[in-house]
This record gives structure tokens, C-alpha cells and sequence, in this order.
């Protein structure tokens, strides 16, 4: 059972109560953000919770098993505070969320009802649709390591090995001109061979996109030309002049690991297992029972 801090249990037996909810949100880039259903701000543990800010909660959605419990917050596209472009950009992807009982008349007088995290966002023309899911959404989340003939270590990482920022693999480039909303020339990469950063990533330095990182999907030398085409189309505009990073892809092959980063002692998959085609093969000299796609 909810034990209340004693002065808002009180307040509940008062008989005439003064209550609002209020909603912490933290994203992952260590903003903070509060709203409240009251019509008022409201503050304390340093927070300011915003009232009218378009933003409300439906129900609670609960169970006594391990099933998540749910709840879905709804505001508007034309707050300052949840703009459509940050939603689309992630910046709200997985950002934590408290909600608490406040007294409004006294915000020492409160209590922290449920801890989760947002989940998918559904937006509309003129709104957004927010699900918050409990702690218990992280127990339903895959742990351990898949048996498949591709690395599943992410390139760069402690299980990888390879360092990424080694000037073999690390690049600065300026985009000269667009080419569609995804792709454009650049200039500083005339020294890397076709496709070297095909799968890789791509940091913005400048612009609109600052910081933030974009998945590549080719890396095309057309003459003098070096066309960098990216796998989405970034939230905010590619202007002529933007800087960037872009680090080497690799598309998770033993002979990539082994060729391009000579890393194949740090290799994570399973380039010898056998293929699905194994078990509708029969007896026969050659090669066929190597393993490998028919």
C-alpha cells in the first residue's frame, strides 16, 4: 500500500482538498521540464511546473502481475515547450517521467505516485499522444547475445575494439552543394575510397543539426564529385556550408572485419554456422555442405 507523507494525509482526511498533478519530465540530454494541470505554476525540488501548457493524462492503466502499466499524455504542437520538430528528432524518445500529487497550497505537502518513461509518441496535424510506461517495461527488454553469421557489436564499441576516431576511419567534410533533401556533395574526402563510409555515421559540427547524428547509407565518387547520401532525411534542413564528422561503416561481415579494420580477432557473429538451407540439403562431393547460401 501508498504510504502519504504524513502532512498530505491529512490534507486527504481534511475533508476539502486542494490537490493538482504535476509531471516531471527528464530527457536524455538532461533537460528538464514540469507541467501541472492547475492553473498556476508550481514549484519545488527546483522544478517550475508549467499550468496551461496544453499538456494532459489520461487514465492510469495498472495490473497486479508484471504486465506495464501505462498511462498516455496529450498536448499540443503549438507549446514552446513541445515543439514537432523535437519530437521528431527524439528528443523525447525514452525521456523519464514522474508524476506526483501535489497539494497547490502547499507544495512541501506532496508525494511521488509513479516513476516510468515515454514511449511511442503518435502525433497528428495539430497534436501529440504520448505513452508513459512504468519501470516494468524494462524487464520485457532482450538481454544476451544472437547466434548469426553477422557481428551484432555495434562498430566502436567495447566489444568491437576498433577506434573509431583513428584518422583511418574518422573524416571532416563541408557540404558544397545538395542533391535532393538526403544527399549532397562535400569537400575533404577526396582521400577515402568509394563506399568507405557507406553505414557509418554521420555527426553534424555546424547548423541546424548540431550534435546530432545521422545514419549513412552510401558514399559515392562520381568524377571530381563525392556524394554522401544519408539513410533518413534529417529533421531540421541541410544547408550549403554545414560541417561535420563521418566515421566508417561496416556492414557487420567477417571479410569487412578482417579487410577493412584488420579487427577479426574482435569479430562477434558466427561467419561458420550453418545457413537455413542446410537442412534441405543431402550427400554430395563439392563444396554444397560448406554452410553457406546455396
Amino acid at each position: 500500500m501508498k504510504q502519504f507523507p504524513q502532512s498530505l494525509q491529512a490534507h486527504f482526511e481534511s475533508g476539502t482538498t486542494t490537490l493538482a498533478w504535476c509531471w516531471r519530465l527528464t530527457r536524455n540530454d538532461g533537460t528538464v521540464f514540469g507541467f501541472t494541470d492547475h492553473d498556476r505554476p508550481l514549484t519545488f525540488d527546483g522544478t517550475t511546473f508549467e499550468p496551461e501548457s496544453g499538456f494532459t493524462a489520461s487514465e492510469i492503466r495498472a495490473g497486479s502481475d508484471l504486465s506495464v502499466d501505462a498511462q498516455e499524455a496529450e498536448g499540443v504542437l503549438t507549446s514552446s515547450t513541445i515543439t514537432e520538430t523535437d519530437i521528431l528528432d527524439g528528443r523525447w524518445d525514452n525521456a523519464t517521467v514522474e508524476i506526483w500529487r501535489v497539494n497547490w497550497a502547499d507544495t512541501a505537502s506532496r508525494a511521488l505516485l509513479r516513476r516510468g518513461a515515454i514511449g511511442q509518441v503518435r502525433r497528428g496535424r495539430l497534436h501529440f499522444v504520448a505513452e508513459m510506461r512504468s519501470l516494468a517495461h524494462v524487464l520485457g527488454q532482450t538481454l544476451g547475445r544472437t547466434f548469426q553469421v553477422s557481428c551484432d557489436a555495434a562498430l566502436g564499441d567495447v566489444r568491437c575494439g576498433v577506434d573509431l576516431n583513428a584518422p583511418a576511419f574518422k573524416a571532416t567534410g563541408t557540404v558544397v552543394s545538395l542533391s535532393g533533401d538526403r544527399g549532397f556533395a562535400v569537400s575533404g574526402l577526396s582521400g577515402f575510397a568509394e563506399g568507405w563510409f557507406a553505414l557509418g555515421t554521420l555527426q553534424w559540427l555546424t547548423g541546424a543539426n548540431t550534435g546530432r547524428k545521422s545514419e549513412v547509407l552510401s558514399h559515392a565518387v562520381t568524377g571530381a564529385d563525392v556524394i554522401i547520401t544519408l539513410l533518413e532525411v534529417p529533421v531540421r534542413p541541410i544547408e550549403v556550408g554545414h560541417t561535420f564528422n563521418i566515421f566508417a561503416g561496416c556492414d557487420k561481415r567477417f571479410e569487412t572485419c578482417q579487410n577493412k579494420f584488420a579487427n577479426a580477432t574482435n569479430f562477434r557473429g558466427f561467419p561458420h554456422i550453418p545457413g537455413q538451407d542446410t537442412i534441405i540439403r543431402y550427400a554430395a562431393k563439392g563444396d554444397a555442405n560448406s554452410g553457406t547460401v546455396l
